[in-house]
């Protein structure tokens, strides 16, 4: 079975901003030492799926140059590869109008790989899946299309793509954000939402862009195809919380898949990998997330309490420092008598002297004079710094040379 990844990695992620300022939602550091990226492509390499295009669009030097230095581009022969893709523009001067616009004008490459199967995957999810069991369900169904699967709660579903299937699984109705969600039969109480990830034979889906969509200049996925084939095309949906991953523990959330599209959602995703239990745990040696490999010495403890919380390698912690529900990554200094609470600190910042800072989003490059005080009084925090709704402080990317 020949199969070809197609990860969408254009995201503007416009409600992460100030995040993405400077680079894409894919590009976004999250727990420490990851970028949002590097959950997929994992997914697809211990999935044993090793021909995989990537495809950029706004503000992509960022995660280009982390893929560069991060992620091996060949293999062993000319099948293995991680390719970037830049808007060809090859039906016009235009940027990608939706997901399926994107695949659409990089039909060229699909048609010189020939594979039997097209996987197509966002890049803006934190997630572990084993995606050659979504490929062994595609075929036990002699599926035309497969759509991944979240289960939710009945109450939440509004705010996605709803799936209504027959007893197979079997898609018979798909509607965006519904007023009235379809529950899984003999699941009164939930209901299956689109992950925004598919598997199509390439015979379908050439067909279907080439002939049917062709002259349609904005086209997605979920808006506009997956609803309207379902009478023509065996279309399925796969049941991803029943996907047994191997060294999942068994505290961890179920099918625990986040769009960490703002930023409270960003935030509490960070703080799910905390704890005894954490909803998901970064410590799967089974299942490994793959991320760039830095010579950075050790994180370093001169002092200070550390409580619930990760440090990343090339730390360095005074004395007389509380770090509480936190996750730090690579490089940064926390000097004396500093306090960081239910924050999440990037690369490469420096924490003066007596600060204090609470709930607070940092990202990389940014020096912080001693005494400050960020996230304790909303009044001066508004001042200075971008407040999200959720009340979460964000400091934008420091000045640097480094992208």
């Amino acid at each position: 079975m020949r199969v070809l990844g197609m990860i969408m990695a254009g995201g503007k992620g416009e409600r992460l901003f100030p995040l993405t300022k400077e680079r894409s939602k894919p590009s976004v550091p999250f727990g420490g030492k990851y970028r949002i990226i590097d959950f997929v492509l994992s997914n697809f390499v211990n999935s044993n799926i090793f021909s995989s295009y990537i495809l950029v669009q706004y503000l992509s030097q960022s995660l280009i140059e982390y893929l560069r230095t991060s992620w091996p581009t060949q293999g062993i022969s000319r099948d293995h590869f991680l390719t970037v893709v830049p808007p060809q523009m090859r039906l016009g001067e235009h940027w990608y109008r939706g997901t399926a616009d994107s695949i659409r004008q990089n039909i060229s490459l699909i048609n010189d790989f020939n594979p039997d199967l097209v996987v197509i995957f966002g890049a803006d999810h934190i997630y572990r899946m084993d995606i050659s069991k979504m490929i062994d369900f595609h075929i036990k169904n002699k599926a035309d299309v497969t759509v991944a699967a979240n289960v939710v709660p009945l109450k939440e579903a509004s705010a996605f793509g709803v799936m209504a299937v027959d007893d197979n699984n079997r898609i018979i109705n798909f509607e965006e954000k519904p007023k009235n969600p379809h529950p899984i039969p003999g699941n009164p109480k939930n209901a299956y939402i689109s992950m925004g990830n598919y598997i199509f034979d390439k015979n379908v889906l050439l067909k279907i862009l080439q002939q049917k969509y062709c002259d349609i200049p904005s086209l997605d996925f979920g808006k506009n195809i997956i609803p309207v084939i379902l009478k023509t095309h065996r279309t399925f949906a796969y049941d991803f919380p029943s996907d047994k991953l191997a060294g999942l523990r068994p505290y961890e959330e179920q099918g625990y898949w986040r769009d960490v599209g703002t930023i409270e959602a960003y935030w509490q995703a960070n703080m799910d990998l905390l704890g005894e239990n954490p909803k998901f745990d970064l410590n799967n040696p089974h299942w490994p997330i793959n991320t760039s490999v830095h010579n950075l010495p050790p994180t370093s403890y001169l002092g200070g309490t550390v409580e619930n919380s990760m440090l990343s390698n090339g730390c360095v912690i005074h004395p007389k420092t509380l770090i509480k529900n936190s996750v730090l990554a690579s490089n940064v200094v926390v000097m004396d008598g500093a306090i960081i609470e239910d924050s999440v600190i990037m690369d490469s910042c420096v924490i003066g002297k007596n600060c204090h800072i609470k709930k607070t989003i940092m990202d990389r490059f940014n020096n912080i004079p001693a005494g400050s005080k960020i996230g304790i009084n909303h009044e001066d925090d508004i001042q200075n710094y971008y407040i999200d709704p959720s009340g979460i402080v964000v400091i934008p990317r420091g000045r640097t040379k480094f992208l």
